[in-house]
């Protein structure tokens, strides 16, 4: 299993393709009036514009933040350099043992993460999962602007390479959600520990995708027509596992609907999941889907 694109409505689509193309470095892939693909080798974003559409309240369910995984070390450090030549606002960064991370919003408030992975054979496994016993602690700037010296450093914005690692949901109750993403859709609990959240995987990774009620206990979902998440992509190997796994959470009484080879469906907290067994590398494949999750 791995992630696929995520879907945001964003309100001034001009202003988020300058932030995500000038201060981020993404590509643009595709195109139409009202939306824009993003990516590299792998498409990372589609972004459609719905200037009417609503702040999302704050106490709702919805992204926490979406991240993209960049190849290592120094791209991380010529991310932050870039980001400080510009004087763009962060949120923080943070050593997480497993990974070092940046952390900050785009211009309509969706949280984004950029980080690197360490080696895995560095991640601290107990019994078949990470336990999150330590806090994380900064990373500080200077460490990390250290892996430049001496180079020729130039942005040329992400690295091609860079995908989407994880998607991190504010949810409004974590034991419907492990009941959802473990039970149901069958990923692993991989990190333990850590109070008001809960962390799930496939493949051994650290995880995939993260829930909290740091904000959001007991909250319901936004308005529909909300700014923010649309829907993330879920891709499994085969075409026959997404179906099976389509019947399963149909016959547990979710609905699902079907867009030609994939299904959209929501978790318990009303995030959106398109699961597809499709890579959609070319950015007009995924322009089609813009609409999908306004029904």
């Amino acid at each position: 299993m791995e992630l696929g694109f995520v879907s945001l409505v964003v309100a001034d689509l001009k202003r988020s393709r300058r932030f995500y193309e000038d201060v981020l470095g993404c590509t643009i892939l595709a195109r139409s009036d009202d939306s824009v693909v993003l990516g590299g080798e792998h498409p990372l974003l589609l972004l459609t514009a719905r200037s009417s559409a609503p702040h999302r309240p704050e106490r709702t369910t919805g992204l926490y933040h979406l991240a993209l995984l960049l190849p290592g070390r120094v791209d991380l450090a010529c991310a932050l350099l870039n980001l400080q030549e510009r004087r763009y606002p962060l949120q923080g960064c943070e050593d997480h043992g497993i990974s070092e991370a940046i952390y900050l919003a785009d211009p309509d408030g969706n949280g984004i993460e950029l980080y690197r992975d360490r080696p895995r054979s560095a991640w601290p496994w107990r019994n078949g999962r990470l336990e999150a016993s330590e806090p994380s602690v900064p990373l500080y700037a200077e460490n990390l602007l250290a892996e430049l010296d001496g180079t020729a450093y130039a942005w040329c914005g992400l690295p091609p390479s860079t995908r989407v690692g994880h998607v991190h949901l504010q949810v409004a109750d974590l034991i419907q959600c492990r009941a959802f993403y473990q039970e149901l859709l069958g990923l692993e609990e991989s990190i333990t520990g850590m109070s008001g959240a809960c962390f799930f995987a496939a493949n051994g990774y650290h995880h995939h995708i993260g829930c909290n009620v740091w904000m959001s206990r007991d909250a319901p979902p936004p308005p529909r027509d909300a700014l923010g998440l649309r829907f993330f992509t879920v891709i499994l190997p085969e075409h026959r596992q997404v179906v099976a796994l389509a019947s399963r959470v149909s016959a547990a009484g979710i609905e699902i609907t079907q867009y030609a080879q994939s299904y959209l469906l929501r978790d318990p907290s009303q995030n959106r999941i398109l699961l597809t067994a499709e890579s959609f590398q070319h950015g007009h494949e995924i322009l089609a889907l813009a609409g999908i999750a306004d029904d």
